[in-house]
């Protein structure tokens, strides 16, 4: 990811694309739970991984991106394309089955709380400074408030959100995972992010034989969402992502993470009539409060030498 340089482009380069990811990552969750009215939650991500693996395959194809020949790196992509793409998809398509998109869209903005917690307990990439070490306790409090169990305790919603938070603790492992083994090869963004979603929708090839996606009739909402989701969602929102972090640095483009969940609720709310209660509010807020202090854009004390 390119950092921040001294020189500022002007909004007007990057502004865009930032827009148009925030808004379809933000769309996501509702493009799921629609989607769920015609497959099975392992058909929707089927359909995802392998709709968006084709788009970066074709844009791949139109700018000339050449892919790495590298059997070692096809290897690692394979076990990224697991924890970022395959077990994240197939437990949110599930979580959904349990909570709305709304709060599957809220309980999402903890994946920089799991990834600090992954790059210090797994990897041992850097030490927590005394904002993450805060963001980590507060990010878990708003867990507990968001889900309602103090409020409303129910067996359902508590398993949607425990689906959801496996999931973005998968994106906790990959996210350091790729930093180490994939990004130091020096390929362009497009390349690992073609090599991703091909080898995700590959790892499918296991089960789809062997297991119902679909649930019910195509209707037209639900062949929209599908191909919303992965043409979009899982296909130009790389690139998307990616033209952000090269033209505005990776910490603007992290900032995506405070978008999603407004998104998310907005689009739930309006589109398919969903609740979002008191508490899920307070607890949202809690686990963005929780975002910004384990990614230090509010800091407490001194920040500590090996952190990053």
């Amino acid at each position: 990811m390119s950092p921040v340089t001294s020189t500022q482009p002007r909004a007007s380069t990057w502004l865009p694309a930032f827009i148009a990811l925030a808004t379809v990552w933000g769309l996501v969750f509702l493009f799921i739970s629609v989607a769920l009215t015609s497959l099975t939650p392992l058909g929707v991500a089927f359909a995802r991984n392998t709709l968006g693996a084709l788009t970066l395959l074709a844009w791949s194809g139109v700018t000339r991106t050449p892919l790495a020949r590298s059997w070692r790196l096809w290897g690692r992509s394979f076990a990224f394309s697991l924890f970022m793409n395959v077990i994240p998809s197939v437990l949110f398509a599930y979580s959904e089955t349990f909570i709305s998109s709304s709060l599957a869209g809220v309980l999402n903005a903890t994946t920089p709380l799991m990834t600090v917690l992954m790059t210090v307990l797994i990897f041992r990439e850097q030490r927590v400074s005394m904002s993450q070490l805060v963001g980590i306790l507060v990010g878990f409090l708003g867990i507990v408030i968001l889900t309602g169990v103090l409020v409303e305790p129910g067996q359902s919603t508590l398993m949607g959100a425990v689906l959801v938070l496996i999931a973005t603790s998968c994106y906790g492992f990959a996210l350091p995972f790729a930093r180490r083994f994939l990004t130091p090869s020096g390929l362009p963004a497009t390349t690992l992010a073609t090599m991703q979603m091909t080898t995700g929708a590959l790892w499918f090839i296991v089960v789809v034989p062997f297991v119902p996606l679909q649930s019910a009739a195509w209707t037209l909402e639900s062949i929209l969402c599908v191909s919303a989701l992965g043409i979009l969602g899982s296909g130009f929102a790389y690139v998307w992502n990616f033209r952000t972090i090269n033209l505005a640095g990776s910490a603007v483009a992290s900032t995506v993470t405070f978008v999603i969940p407004v998104i998310a609720v907005i689009a739930g709310v309006i589109f398919i009539h969903e609740t979002f209660h008191w508490y899920q509010f307070a607890g949202g807020a809690i686990v963005l409060l929780s975002a910004a202090l384990v990614q230090e854009r509010i800091r407490i004390g001194k920040r500590q030498k090996g952190s990053s």
